[in-house]
């Protein structure tokens, strides 16, 4: 099945369309996520999520194209959701604390369909990797400031790259969750910080200069 999105979908911290349009938008967006946790993906259609939202499949189509592009939606809210940032005072604390976090953000199932959706047609259609790029970006961002606080304390080698080690807490547990289909648990999150952490610790993710 050849998957289409069309991004039509803001990205995060841009202003929404306000009115029925905005009021038009919750209602799908809630429609896809009650239809994702009752039927999962494949069970999901364009019909239904209209129907429960009480509007014209056309609508859908006219503005979104595919169910795919409702998840492309969907992503680019739950983007907007921040996870707290931890700061319990050491490194390996604070990436297990933002590991579990991570994980309990996935933990609703329509939220794991969604994500579990972007991720499998990312393999093939370069717009679904832009909308999982632009997610994944979007949380990295913000949780890098764990590692500069750490690299700040001691704990890591100078010019340890932040955003290197984030990412590979975030890639261990994507990996384990939607591409090894394990458990949502915080033994994946906890594995992930700590292999994270190690890396970190022994110089692998430090950033390096180019040959000359």
């Amino acid at each position: 099945m050849q998957l289409e999105f069309t991004l039509t979908v803001q990205g995060p911290g841009t202003a929404r369309p306000g009115g029925r349009t905005a009021r038009t938008r919750a209602a799908v967006i809630q429609a896809v996520i009650d239809e994702l946790t009752e039927h999962g993906y494949a069970d999901t259609t364009v019909e239904r999520v209209a129907a429960r939202a009480g509007i014209a499949k056309t609508t859908i189509y006219r503005r979104w194209r595919s169910l795919d592009g409702l998840l492309a939606d969907v992503m680019a809210e739950r983007a907007e959701q921040q996870i707290p940032v931890p700061d319990e005072g050491d490194l390996g604390s604070d990436l297990r604390a933002l590991a579990r976090s991570v994980v309990a953000s996935v933990q609703p199932p329509a939220i794991r369909a969604a994500f579990a959706g972007i991720v499998a047609a990312a393999v093939q259609d370069p717009a679904a990797r832009k909308v999982l790029s632009r997610f994944l970006a979007a949380r990295v961002a913000t949780m890098t400031v764990i590692i500069d606080r750490a690299t700040l304390r001691g704990e890591l080698p100078p010019g340890t790259d932040a955003t290197g080690v984030i990412r590979t807490v975030t890639a261990l547990i994507y990996y384990q969750l939607f591409i090894a289909g394990e458990p949502a648990s915080q033994d994946v999150a906890d594995s992930a910080a700590a292999t994270a952490a190690a890396a970190a610790r022994a110089g692998a993710l430090a950033t390096r200069k180019p040959l000359e």
